[in-house]
């Protein structure tokens, strides 16, 4: 048994959420209608170059129906999913979350928080859409009830954020990510390895810059490459720049990430899925994320490895 609570050697989101929670935990992802600072022109237009927000929605989310109503049909759409018990939170996962008057942020958040079974919120958002009296109110619902502010950070290094077409540099990312946690809202962070020009001994070494963040959740998702997006472009004109892996490849890199990342950080994803009616890339074929989960647990037992084991001797 590790620390964390569980026979896995990895800090699993699950383990996570029966500390947290005490009960099995369900993320139901709704789309509030927001937009993003990348796309209405304030920061840029067209979003990011790798953005397909369609790529990692789900059909049953709607803009055009009400919170409530999206959650009903989540939970109708996962509901023989679910162990008895079962606690939600709900996902405000397409685009930028936080970017809106305070006003509207506090009327479809509680709308969320007033669903029955509804455990607690997960904002998705840039790190330059949030300030202090949206902070302000976050952390005031945090001492009710469950928040997680998950910002999508991408990548450590500014140069790689500016080939992106981020519209952020990383030091954007560290600010919003300790003001949140400072008002003691839980924060999550996305990165994404594979973006152009970036290493896997890069990755590695960048894992130190994550652990100095007061993150309590991370992800990990490989480079997708959607068509239809600057980012496939880019790799057809210019395919040297990037670092394509098998699938055992992968799992590799992410085992060795893991052994460097802070034990303490839950990872509730190592690698990301878009669905069949989405045109993308897949050089994996339709193999699953729980298959990439299976073959990474295999991975670190055969290496008699976990999470953490190289943070914690490097702090001895």
């Amino acid at each position: 048994m590790y620390p964390w609570g569980d026979a896995r050697p990895y800090h699993s989101y699950a383990a996570y959420c029966r500390r947290t929670f005490g009960r099995p935990i369900q993320k139901l992802p709704v789309d509030g209608g927001f937009t993003c600072p990348n796309r209405d022109g304030t920061v840029g237009h067209g979003g990011c170059s790798f953005c397909s927000n369609e790529a990692f929605t789900p059909a049953y989310c709607d803009p055009r129906r009400t919170v409530r109503q999206q959650v009903d049909d989540a939970i109708a759409f996962h509901r023989r999913g679910f162990p008895a018990g079962t606690g939600f939170l709900v996902y405000f996962q397409s685009y930028s979350n936080t970017y809106a008057p305070l006003e509207r942020l506090q009327r479809l958040f509680g709308e969320a928080l007033a669903c029955p079974g509804v455990a607690g919120i997960v904002v998705g958002t840039r790190p330059d859409c949030v300030d202090a009296a949206k902070l302000d109110y976050l952390a005031d619902l945090a001492r009710r009830t469950y928040v997680c502010v998950e910002y999508g950070i991408e990548s450590t290094s500014d140069a790689t954020l500016r080939t992106i077409d981020r519209g952020h540099d990383f030091a954007a990312a560290r600010r919003a990510v300790e003001a949140t946690a400072a008002r003691g809202v839980a924060v999550g962070a996305h990165f994404i390895l594979g973006l152009p020009d970036e290493s896997d001994a890069e990755l590695l070494d960048r894992t130190r810059i994550i652990n100095a963040l007061p993150l309590a959740t991370v992800k990990f998702h490989q480079l997708q490459f959607v068509e239809g997006t600057r980012m496939t472009d880019l790799y057809d004109a210019e395919p040297a720049r990037f670092r394509r892996w098998t699938a055992a490849e992968y799992v590799d890199l992410t085992a060795e990430i893991l052994r460097r990342l802070r034990p303490d950080i839950a990872v509730e994803r190592i690698a990301g899925q878009t669905p069949p009616r989405i045109r993308c890339r897949r050089p994996w074929g339709n193999l699953r994320g729980d298959a990439l989960w299976r073959m990474l647990e295999k991975r670190l037992v055969e290496k008699n490895a976990h999470q953490g084991e190289f943070f914690v001797s490097s702090q001895r």
